[in-house]
């Protein structure tokens, strides 16, 4: 499937840099990029230009945390600015990562990451409604308190406490698409869009402001791929396959899925919310709008499912 110069969006999960409870430290997650370049760097050495994003769903949490935890001494962090810290703190880490990968290999390549803004509509229904949970646990009088003081939204989460929760409106376009292009013009790989890429808005002067809000990684990121004309927009998840019945007798492993059949599971309730489900829908938007080839496999078998030896292809149809 690869030839030189095809161009692959590649999307990995924010949890795939925590391994589990006890790998969450910053030396940890760098074991666990280094990991990921060593998969990313195959996709390069085979002939494909990259453009790399990644998830921050627990370590926006942690900032978070640590900005409560310091609220008696320090302003709050606002989302924008936690989402810019994160990018360009895990995009540090891809960056050297790769650097080293490639120059171990002996690789004439080279990476950078890029902070990146994405417009959202102010008029999105999600800012009338935010419900993407973020932050800590809290007890409903903390929560309420913290809602009083700081002009937060809060609400009960599953039964388990009270947390912030913020909009997450649907991504528009790519502020800063431009440099991208640029810098995979002139060979580099590029690391884009980290955890949702920061959410802000356009006024009536033209001056962009940001938001308190999150946007998912995975449309984010099926939008930069729509931008940049991407041959083939990859989705990272700890399966190297999509299964149907999935954890039972029937299970079925998936390699290849039209977008049509990929709807008709998805409307069959066949893929977990917050889990496949949210992967495989922003696979269907990409194709359907690029008419482009969408994939989902694990991080170690990139290499080999892009060209055609594993993983979920979803194709036009």
């Amino acid at each position: 499937m690869a030839s030189a110069g095809k161009l692959a969006v590649i999307a990995v999960g924010g949890n795939a840099l925590i391994q589990d409870d006890k790998h969450q430290t910053i030396p940890d997650q760098s074991l666990a990029v280094d990991a990921s370049a060593s998969h990313i760097a195959d996709v390069v050495a085979s002939g494909w230009r990259v453009v790399v994003t990644h998830g921050s769903g627990p370590q926006i949490g942690f900032i978070l945390r640590r900005s409560e935890l310091a609220l008696a001494e320090v302003p709050p962090v606002p989302m924008d600015y936690a989402c810019a810290d994160l990018q360009g703190a895990i995009g540090y880490m891809f960056q050297r990562a790769l650097r080293n990968e490639f120059r171990s290999r002996g690789m004439d390549a080279r990476a950078i990451a890029i902070v990146t803004q994405i417009l959202v509509d102010p008029s999105d229904p999600a800012f009338e409604k935010p419900g993407k949970p973020v932050g800590s646990y809290m007890d409903e009088a903390t929560a309420q308190t913290r809602a009083a003081e700081l002009g937060w939204v809060v609400d009960e989460d599953a039964g388990r406490g009270w947390r912030r929760v913020v909009a997450s409106p649907q991504p528009r376009s790519i502020v800063d698409i431009d440099p991208v292009r640029d810098l995979l013009a002139a060979n580099y790989t590029v690391i884009a869009c980290g955890g949702g890429g920061i959410p802000v808005v356009e006024n009536d002067d033209g001056k962009i402001m940001g938001r308190e809000a999150v946007i998912d990684k995975d449309y984010a990121s099926g939008l930069l791929a729509m931008e940049l004309g991407a041959d083939v927009f990859v989705i990272s998840t700890g399966v190297e396959q999509v299964a149907i019945n999935f954890n039972t007798p029937d299970e079925k492993w998936l390699s290849r899925l039209s977008v049509s059949e990929a709807r008709a599971y998805d409307q069959d309730g066949q893929f977990a919310e917050g889990s496949m489900a949210p992967k495989v829908r922003a696979i269907i938007d990409f194709v359907e709008r690029s008419n482009a080839q969408g994939l989902i496999t694990d991080t170690a078998n990139m290499g080999r499912a892009l060209a055609g030896n594993g993983g979920t292809m979803i194709v036009p149809g």
